[in-house]
């Protein structure tokens, strides 16, 4: 795969890794009554380019919202965006 079309759909991602969630994530309670839709650990599905993406010493990360999470999945392998 070249480099710009990898680059691209890397930043297409729509499969994260939970690491940490801030302390008014899902804080709401009309927005989320029923709680938090993920927790650290989880996989979970976003739309293609949310987010802000940065590096950390050359590894790159997203921050999302709590309302960009659609869903989590058990195992994000054999995930593509359609």
């Amino acid at each position: 795969m070249p480099d710009g079309l990898r680059k691209d759909e890397s930043t297409a991602s729509i499969i994260g890794f939970v690491i940490k969630s801030g302390s008014d994530a899902y804080s709401d309670k009309d927005r989320f009554p029923n709680g938090p839709w993920c927790k650290e650990g989880d996989f979970v599905i976003f739309r293609s380019y949310s987010g802000t993406r940065f590096k950390v010493q050359g590894k790159e990360f997203r921050l999302i919202n709590d309302d960009t999470v659609e869903g989590v999945v058990d195992d994000p392998r054999g995930y593509t965006r359609a």
